[in-house]
């Protein structure tokens, strides 16, 4: 036992001998962290090392300054001083954008107080906050953030000239820089401003504000679709539903003892009311404007008590249009002149007007009775299309199919009879509502955008064809003859093996130099020659196209403006000929040149069987002489000129075992080739082939003959 204990305190002793140490090196450790975070202790070394934490950034400090270059920024119209602050003050980019980001808010916060600042000044904030940003200096965000501040402390009046900006920089909203981090806060933005604005009193600013997010979001952005197919109920008609408090009655009564007080005869036409001839009462005005509720909200259609209602109240309104027809609108429109001028100069109803008084005018009015025509042309579209969204319960039945398809021809027939145009405008509303069933089945699909993807690399591509070279139809090698389907294209296209080289000759140069074709011209222009106006050279119309055309070529003065006027291309040519007069030498030989009248028979073909570079030789068969010469001079090497006068096989062996004699083989060699070309047998077909075949002094002595 006491072995036991023994053994065991001297275990202990042993173990806190070695973990000693550990601890106080531990203990130690601790302290210094404690004494000082900067210093710590390296353990394996034994000696302190020194680590320099970074220093806190100072936001308050930081913002101060970025506030005050933004000033001064903005008195210099220039960010230079602003990206100068943001690399002087210490700190990462994180810290130093964000605090950027306040000193603008801060800035325009500053404006928003003072009431002495205007739109202009916002508009440079905002100028400003978009150039900073494109310099990576600044949040993306922060000029969405800008015009937001602004939008919302500000009286629309006032709104109309800040979003006036924000329309002409649609680009600038649209770019990779600013699209990503601002087309939420451009939402955000435009749907406040709607809401503030009055549907009724800024239709036109309400408009605006929707054709600005069509142009910046693209066509297949779900944001701006209604793809449940759902309807603004809010969109209610108020109108009279008291019978007894409608003026009717008393309108009647009215009109009644008006028409009493005047003299027969005194009224003229233009005077009489258009809408004498159509009987408006409440009840036509009740069931007339109860529609607007069926347009408002088309499902009431599929129940069944709804749609008798909608169906009566719709036969009797447009059989009212189809009774009294629009011919003559001077009356009616000198009329609505008048209320409006009462009003104002110019006033836009973007609702309804729904008084009592006003439903005979509205009757004669054709813009009025397209609006409602429309109307039913875009409900029918909607109940007969398929609709995504529609539950299965909303279907018609075929009275109701068949009612409809009857309604539709016969509103299209009432808005071809509406004056003016009524045909044409009747097939453009025809067009749209069939390009609107395109759009509607793009939203049962899913609204899947219209951008193409490019092919991959993995998809298979087309096999392309090779096109056949030149070689496989003209033939290879340099004996090839090519048939033009002419002898004459023939012997010209086989003039040369290379027609590019031969086109390329110096005897191919027809074009005379200036000192050597106006030198008649400069002699007759001297006066001291004493030659008269008509017989100068210049007056000649052939002499001065060919004129015009070297000058082109070769002289720099053709293309050189001039503010002289010439009446003739004489007065221009005698122009030109006195300039060259001054820059060419002065001793030009007095040659004759010709004008054209007395070289009529130097044409294009004369000069292409005259030149040195394809031999000119005359066009005739080869004689026998000839072959029996060319035979005996060839002797046993007959078979090299067979490959060039394209002989078959069979034809050499016929010739072999014709005759022993080499000569005699030779000569039947030409006696074939000469039955076989017939007329293209001539004297230069051959020349050609004894070139080919390196008899060079053969053809050379044949083409001298």
């Amino acid at each position: 036992m006491a072995n036991e204990d023994t053994a065991s305190s001297s275990a202990w002793r042993y173990a806190h001998s070695r973990l000693q140490p550990q601890l106080a090196l531990k203990v130690e450790e601790e302290d210094q962290q404690q004494l000082s975070p900067r210093k710590q202790f390296n353990t394996t070394s034994g000696f302190r090392s020194v680590k320099m934490s970074p220093p806190l950034f100072n936001f308050v400090e930081a913002k101060d300054k970025f506030s005050t270059s933004i000033k001064q920024a903005l008195t210099g119209k220039s960010c230079k001083l602003i990206l100068n602050s943001f690399n002087q003050i210490p700190g990462n980019e994180t810290e130093k954008k964000t605090t950027l980001d306040q000193a603008f808010r801060g800035s325009l916060g500053e404006q928003i107080v003072d009431k002495t600042t205007s739109c202009d000044d916002y508009l440079s904030l905002i100028f400003m906050s978009i150039d900073v940003v494109t310099e990576g200096i600044c949040s993306a965000t922060t000029p969405f953030i800008l015009l937001g501040d602004v939008l919302d402390s500000l009286p629309l009046d006032q709104c109309d000239k800040i979003f006036s900006f924000v329309e002409e920089n649609v680009s600038t909203w649209k770019s990779s820089s600013f699209y990503t981090a601002g087309k939420n806060y451009l939402l955000r933005m435009c749907n406040d401003l709607l809401r503030r604005l009055s549907k009724s009193q800024n239709t036109v600013f309400c408009g605006r504000i929707q054709l600005f997010l069509a142009r910046l979001f693209p066509l297949s952005e779900k944001s701006g679709l209604n793809l449940q197919s759902q309807f603004n109920l809010d969109n209610v008609t108020v109108f009279n539903k008291n019978e007894g408090e409608s003026t009717f009655g008393q309108k009647h009564t009215e009109e009644k003892e008006d028409s009493m007080e005047v003299e027969e005869g005194e009224m003229g036409e233009e005077d009489a009311p258009a809408s004498c001839s159509i009987p408006i009462d409440y009840n036509l005005y009740r069931k007339f404007w109860t529609l607007q509720d069926y347009f408002r909200n088309p499902l009431q259609c599929y129940e069944k008590v709804s749609w008798m209602t909608f169906l009566k109240y719709s036969d009797e309104t447009l059989a009212v249009f189809k009774s009294f027809k629009l011919d003559d609108m001077q009356a009616t429109k000198k009329k609505l002149e008048e209320l409006r001028a009462s009003s104002g100069e110019h006033v836009y109803f973007a609702k309804f007007l729904t008084n009592e008084k006003l439903m005979d005018l509205q009757l004669s009015d054709s813009n009025f009775r397209r609006h409602i025509l429309l109307q039913y042309l875009i409900l029918f579209q909607y109940l007969k299309g398929q609709v995504k969204f529609r539950s299965s319960t909303c279907a018609l039945n075929d009275d109701q199919t068949a009612w409809i398809e009857d309604t539709t021809k016969l509103v299209y027939q009432l808005l071809g009879e509406i004056p003016p145009d009524g045909e044409k405008f009747a097939t453009m509303v025809e067009h749209i509502l069939n390009t609107e069933d395109n759009w509607n089945a793009w939203k049962n699909e899913g609204c899947p955008s219209f951008v193409r993807e490019r092919p991959t690399d993995d998809k298979p591509k087309r096999p392309t064809r090779k096109r056949a070279a030149p070689e496989d139809f003209l033939g290879k090698g340099p004996d090839r003859k090519i048939f033009m389907g002419n002898d004459e294209l023939t012997r010209l296209w086989n003039l040369n093996l290379d027609n590019l080289d031969a086109c390329k000759s110096e005897n191919r140069e027809f074009m005379p130099s200036l000192d050597e074709f106006f030198a008649v011209a400069i002699e007759q222009a001297d006066p001291v020659n004493m030659v008269e106006e008509e017989y100068k050279v210049v007056r000649n119309p052939n002499y001065g196209w060919r004129a015009l055309r070297l000058l082109s070529r070769r002289s720099p003065h053709f293309f050189q403006p001039t503010n002289q006027k010439f009446n003739s291309l004489a007065e221009y040519l005698d122009s030109m000929v006195s300039k060259l007069a001054k820059e060419l030498p002065k001793d030009i030989p007095s040659e004759e040149i010709k004008t054209g009248e007395d070289d009529d028979d130097e044409n294009g073909d004369n000069l292409l069987k005259d030149n040195n570079d394809s031999p000119s030789m005359p066009s005739k068969l080869v004689s026998n002489q000839q072959m029996d010469d060319i035979a005996s001079k060839m002797g046993a090497r007959w078979k090299m000129l067979s490959s060039h006068l394209d002989m078959r096989a069979a034809e050499l062996r016929e010739i072999e075992a014709e005759s022993d004699d080499v000569d005699i083989q030779a000569k039947l060699l030409l006696v074939t080739w000469q039955d076989r070309e017939g007329a293209q047998a001539t004297v230069e077909n051959l020349v050609v082939a004894l070139n080919a075949a390196g008899f060079c002094k053969m053809a050379d002595g044949l083409s001298e003959a």
